[in-house]
């Protein structure tokens, strides 16, 4: 029988009651769960209903996608009720040039829900990549979109899906040896994210006052590292990653010791002797 088979029995439905329950014991403000087995996209769906007026904290789940897309227009595919398949919708109040901050918020949201369940090695790639094990293989992908004086946050993380539903390169929580379910994930992922939103908020879009940028820094494995940056017109660069910048950006050194800051692009961690 195929690994796929073993996992058939933790696929069923979200609990979305149990969800709510255990956010309102928290003191969560974020309460609005909406749960549907089908949809094309949670990002989509989520910017449909900003621009219907929906108010903040809005959390849309998938028990399975259509369209997924991630970043930089790729798809993500996860079997029915294997991943986490959300979006959140927030209405920020600080400045726009302050909410680049918001994806790397999330990922550090996420690193944090995870390392509360799990005692696995848990990293960022820049921006927002959720990278798990030694051999840091990526596990979830974050998407920002914004619209409607919103934005919405999608976040596709693989948990119980095994070794021969995965992609290359990509990894599980369960692969890792970390069957968690996706009810616990998505509270401590809320939880977390509405604390890490409270501050940056009151901290009006400070990622450095607020305790953001300190907390991306700890779990960020891109900073210090060599990196290949591929750029959206084509061109590459090829360098150190030494800082995130004040819009969340990324600076890498070059071969040539300029210094070059990057807001959308692929970043690839260059192995030793590579």
């Amino acid at each position: 029988m195929p690994e796929a088979a073993d996992v058939t029995a933790i696929r069923g439905p979200l609990d979305a009651d149990a969800v709510r329950r255990e956010l309102r014991r928290r003191g969560s403000r974020w309460i609005t769960l909406e749960v549907v087995s089908t949809v094309e996209s949670t990002n989509a769906a989520g910017l449909a209903a900003a621009r219907d007026g929906a108010t903040q904290g809005l959390v849309l789940v998938a028990e399975e996608q259509t369209r997924g897309r991630g970043r930089l227009d790729r798809s993500w595919v996860s079997p029915r009720g294997a991943g986490l398949t959300l979006s959140l919708l927030l209405r920020p109040t600080p400045p726009v040039s302050t909410w680049g901050w918001l994806p790397l918020a999330a990922g550090v949201a996420l690193a944090t829900a995870v390392r509360a369940l799990c005692d696995i090695d848990v990293a960022l790639k820049w921006p927002n990549d959720l990278l798990l094990g030694p051999e840091q293989a990526k596990a979830a992908g974050i998407l920002a979109e914004s619209g409607n004086g919103a934005v919405v946050l999608g976040v596709g993380v693989n948990v119980s899906t095994v070794r021969d539903e995965l992609p290359p390169g990509a990894t599980s929580l369960r692969a890792q040896g970390a069957p968690v379910s996706r009810e616990a994930l998505l509270v401590e992922l809320v939880h977390a994210l509405d604390l890490r939103y409270a501050a940056w908020t009151q901290a009006h879009g400070d990622a450095d006052r607020s305790g953001l940028l300190a907390a991306y820094q700890e779990t960020c494995a891109t900073l210090g590292r060599v990196v290949t940056v591929h750029l959206p017109q084509g061109e590459a660069l090829y360098g150190t990653a030494v800082a995130v910048d004040p819009s969340g950006g990324l600076q890498v050194r070059t071969l040539d010791g300029k210094l070059a800051t990057v807001v959308a692009a692929d970043v690839v961690h260059v192995r030793r002797g590579e």
